[in-house]
């Protein structure tokens, strides 16, 4: 019977974990949709979350699409489908790498400082302190990462793919010896806008996750500097964990036809 009673607690811990996150969630987007709004703790979020993450983005991408062409070189080559390669990379960047490979660099860099930011908030107590002024905590400091994730990592994947395909393009012509002009003729033939808005539409998904369990294990924290250092350690693990299982989601969705 200690086994059930083990599997017991686990299943009513995460139904209650589950249960927490879900009201969150409701309330965090209804706050998105009424007033007030604080445009100064967004236009700061703006400069923070997209400003600032744009140098990891681009040079996460670069790489990974300068990789993707590599690799994929060396396998169309045993079957003389080296003009393939640049198709690869463009559907590989704007489908997958840039979005996913954006969401978790994200996630890292912005995920952990919002819950380390929120988190010791609400270990000094500052954040009781707001709702005493009658300032809604939701308001304040929620919803501005929010609304500035959901809308800025789109922005930062749309730089992404041009850099991600700048990088393939680069290693096929100076590393791979392919022509420039049919490289770029193959690369912008088989560009379609389909693309390039599915793989924005997962960079939404992807900046409302980051947002929401930053925020989320930062406001529920507790235990002093230790329970601070946890909620930053599991916003980033939830959120890249979430991203990856919404990414293929958002896949069969987009894709499975």
């Amino acid at each position: 019977m200690d086994f059930f009673i083990r599997v017991g607690k686990i299943v009513l811990r995460f139904l209650r974990a589950t249960g927490r996150l879900g009201l969150f969630t409701l309330q965090a987007v209804y706050n998105c949709f009424t007033p007030p709004v604080y445009v100064k703790q967004m236009v700061e979020q703006f400069v923070e979350i997209g400003f600032y993450s744009l140098p990891v983005v681009a040079l996460t991408t670069f790489f990974s699409g300068a990789v993707i062409a590599l690799q994929t070189y060396e396998g169309f080559s045993q079957f003389s489908a080296e003009s393939s390669v640049a198709l690869v990379v463009l559907i590989a960047v704007l489908r997958e790498l840039a979005p996913v490979m954006a969401g978790l660099m994200v996630a890292g860099r912005i995920g952990a400082a919002m819950a380390a930011e929120i988190g010791t908030m609400r270990v000094t107590e500052q954040i009781d302190a707001m709702i005493t002024l009658s300032t809604n905590p939701f308001k304040y400091l929620i919803v501005p990462r929010i609304v500035v994730s959901v809308i800025i990592l789109p922005v930062l994947v749309l730089i992404g793919d041009v850099i991600g395909i700048c990088g393939g393009y680069l290693v096929g012509i100076y590393k791979l010896d392919f022509n420039s002009v049919s490289y770029l003729n193959s690369t912008w033939t088989n560009l379609t806008t389909g693309d390039i808005t599915t793989g924005m539409a997962k960079a939404a998904v992807f900046g409302f996750i980051v947002a929401l369990l930053g925020c989320y294990h930062g406001y529920n924290s507790k235990g002093g500097a230790q329970g601070v250092g946890s909620a930053t350690t599991n916003a980033v693990v939830s959120a890249s964990i979430l991203i990856l299982i919404s990414n293929y989601i958002l896949t069969e969705l987009f894709f499975k036809g």
